[in-house]
């Protein structure tokens, strides 16, 4: 059986799934995550927030696009885990 979590924003702000323009995606969609990996970042007047998954899983979708702006309480993505 698999539940899906919500990883949540706590902050507004301009969401961003990668460290730097040229450098790779924390995370992809589709790929395996652990409990505290980075997946993107919440930058507020140029002060950068990261974003963490807080289960293990693997990341099925994000709800938002890089570099959209993000309201606190609005879902960033979507973690599968599996119940034992």
């Amino acid at each position: 059986m698999t539940i899906t979590h919500q990883i949540i924003s706590p902050l507004p702000g301009i969401f961003y799934r990668r460290p730097a323009p040229d450098i790779a995606e924390f995370v992809v969609e589709g790929s395996e995550v652990h409990r505290g990996e980075v997946i993107g970042l919440i930058e507020v007047m140029k002060q950068f927030s990261e974003v963490t998954a807080d289960v293990d899983g693997i990341l099925r979708s994000f709800h938002i696009k890089n570099e959209d702006f993000i309201e606190p309480g609005q879902i960033i993505a979507s973690i599968e885990t599996s119940q034992h």
